[in-house]
């Protein structure tokens, strides 16, 4: 993990972030003034530097930063896969910062929805396996989860490929069975970090395209990238430098939305 050690001053502990109100209604993300540092020997390194972001439901945002500019770090923060060292983090009205790690994974279950650059599907089982398998953990029964499974994957455009084992797919068919499982459990957000790193730039275009639908249908989208090509598809774009928000405002695609 590449991480920022050029400020080594500690964190003020009596800053208030622009956030300190928390969640408004209609927010399904609020960040105060979020912080997270590394224990490294006798040195302290701060990847994140008082972040504060608010996300609105059906948003589409692209969080871009350079390698070390700690948007990675952000992005495990934001989908509960680590905790803050200091600050506040609302996700969806959940006070989730200082839970431990049996309820971070409980939130990250019911709330987010994961894609991943590689895939991460069971190379043996089938997309409809590989879909249902986050149903499977919450105790699904498994007419209910089976059906759930096959809804989505059609909503993919996978309705034919649902028996079909990941080396039998393309890597677009891939990323499809990676997007239909984020969706099965109906979370509040989907968090994909580099989605389309491992594709070609046709299918790259056909994967946003995809991302496009399911934001027009009313999920919220948060994008982690470093290209700025593939950030502009959103319609908002958080610019992460040494730690902390540099630029915060609307993609050129998003100012055209709003007739800027």
């Amino acid at each position: 993990m590449a991480i920022d050690t050029t400020i080594p001053e500690p964190p003020p502990q009596d800053r208030i972030g622009a956030n300190a109100d928390g969640p408004h209604p209609g927010d399904v993300i609020v960040t105060d003034n979020l912080w997270k540092t590394y224990e490294m020997g006798d040195q302290q390194v701060h990847a994140l530097r008082g972040v504060d972001i608010r996300i609105r439901h059906n948003e589409y945002v692209a969080i871009m930063g350079p390698s070390g500019s700690g948007k990675s770090t952000l992005m495990n923060l934001l989908g509960c896969l680590d905790s803050p060292s200091q600050g506040k983090y609302w996700l969806n009205e959940h006070d989730v910062s200082e839970l431990n790690d049996d309820e971070l994974a409980r939130i990250r279950n019911k709330e987010i929805g994961f894609v991943f650059q590689t895939f991460n599907l069971l190379a043996r089982a089938t997309s409809l396996h590989n879909v249902e398998l986050p149903l499977i953990y919450n105790g699904t029964p498994a007419a209910a989860r089976i059906e759930r499974a096959k809804e989505v994957l059609t909503q993919v455009g996978l309705g034919t490929r649902m028996e079909h084992k990941p080396n039998e797919l393309s890597g677009g068919q891939r990323q499809r069975v990676a997007i239909a499982r984020a969706l099965v459990n109906r979370p509040s957000i989907i968090l994909a970090d580099e989605p389309t790193g491992n594709l070609d730039s046709k299918t790259s275009v056909e994967i946003m395209a995809l991302f496009d639908d399911l934001h027009a249908k009313g999920n919220t989208i948060i994008l982690v990238t470093h290209e700025p090509d593939i950030a502009e598809f959103a319609h908002r774009v958080i610019s992460i430098r040494d730690g902390s928000v540099a630029t915060d405002g609307p993609s050129k695609r998003g100012r055209e939305i709003l007739g800027l």
